[in-house]
């Protein structure tokens, strides 16, 4: 079944087009993670927040990248991350155009 993580974190910065200049080698990496379906990057500048909605096959995928991702973001001094894995009722999601 497929799950949602979301996962998101106190960030100063960069935002906006930035943000797509340093870390847009990060991003084509997530694409070769396990079971990775597509993320949504989510920011708020005027929060100081940043993250995103990513899409798994399977839980244990989800939670291993959520594992190795919490890794590198504490090596980069990020504290205080917040995330949650959710399954996705698809018969549902599906009647309001999810992308699944």
């Amino acid at each position: 079944m497929a799950v949602v993580l979301q996962v998101h974190f106190p960030f100063n910065g960069p935002f906006g087009e930035a943000m797509v200049e340093a870390m847009q080698s990060l991003a084509r990496t997530i694409n070769d993670e396990p079971g990775f379906r597509w993320k949504l990057w989510t920011q708020d500048a005027e929060a100081k927040l940043a993250g995103g909605i990513y899409l798994f096959d399977t839980r244990e995928q989800a939670s291993a990248y959520l594992d190795k991702h919490s890794r590198r973001l504490g090596e980069m001094g990020v504290e205080n991350i917040e995330s949650r894995i959710f399954e996705i009722n698809e018969d549902l999601s599906g009647i309001n155009h999810a992308p699944l």
